[in-house]
Order: C-alpha cells, then structure tokens, then sequence
C-alpha cells in the first residue's frame, strides 16, 4: 500500500500539532509528513493521495512558507492523484475570510487535475464568508479547524475527518 503525502505549513505550530494529529489518526506507517518549507514540487510526485493543510492568515492570505511555495505549487499536475484538504482559521475574527486559503489550495489541486477528497459539512460554524465552501454552501472542500474558538471540537472533528478521507482513498 502507498503511503501519503501530507503537506502543510505553519507560523505559530498550530497546523504542524494539527498535522501530527492526523498522522497519529492515519498511523505513521501509511503517511509522510513534510513542511512545504522544505518541500519541493517533485516530493508530490511521489504520492497518489496528498493531503494539503495552511491556516488562513489575516485577510484570506496564505500562511508565509505556502506563499513562498504558491508558484511552484500551481505547476504541479494532480492528474491521476486524490487530494484532501484541511485549513485553520478564526470563525469570529475573521468571519469574512474563514478557511479561504484551504480554498485557494484545493481549487488549484483541483485545476490540476486532482480528484477531491474529504469535504465536511459547514454546519457547526458561524462564519460570514469563505473560499473553501462549495457553491451550494453545504460543504468546506476540507476539514475546517478552528483553534481559536472551538478548540474542543477538534480532536473529534480529526477522528471524523480521517476515516472518511481514508475511505475515499481506499485505504
């Protein structure tokens, strides 16, 4: 069985302990953890299923070391892969850009062929707008993680988000 490759950045180790949970939940042995920091585009080459994670900073921009890797990021072909998502971000502070950067991410893999995996309800957030919710409004195109307000709820939203990605890998 191949392993999978999860990719995310960080500035204050938020997604990095969030990463470490979803490896802990999928087991060490089926996937690879790598900062986009140090990342190149040819590490995703090695993985027919890829999961992506950033938080969104500010005003809907990109977490610091993905922007430094965003054009790298949209060169690569996600043809004959199956991506899922995962963002962080602050629902009440940042009601009007909640999660945008785990939008931007999954539309360009998406773009670039990949097959989407792991969508999870909106339902349990408040939130005003957002780039990584599907056009009916029903579903972020990922698991939405919210540290700053609902802290509590994410350990369980990783156990729920994880067997269902695992799933729809086929692993």
């Amino acid at each position: 069985m191949s392993k999978v490759g999860l990719f995310y950045g960080t500035d204050t180790g938020n997604t990095e302990r969030v990463a470490d949970m979803i490896k802990d939940k999928f087991g060490a042995d089926l996937i690879d953890v790598h900062d986009i920091s140090t990342a190149s585009a040819g590490d995703f080459a090695k993985y027919t299923n890829i999961i992506l994670g950033q938080p969104t900073w500010y005003y809907g921009e990109l977490q610091s070391s993905w922007d430094d890797f965003w054009n790298d990021f949209k060169s690569i072909d996600f043809t004959g892969k199956t991506v899922a998502c995962f963002g962080l971000g602050d629902q009440a502070d940042y009601s009007e850009y909640f999660l945008d950067a785990m939008g931007l991410m999954h539309d360009v893999a998406v773009e670039n062929g990949a097959t989407p995996a792991g969508y999870t309800s909106t339902d349990g957030y408040e939130f005003d707008e957002s780039k990584a919710v599907t056009e009916d409004g029903e579903f972020f195109v990922g698991l939405g993680i919210d540290e700053d307000q609902q802290a509590d709820k994410t350990a369980g939203r990783i156990d729920a988000w994880v067997e269902q990605v695992k799933e729809e890998m086929a692993l």
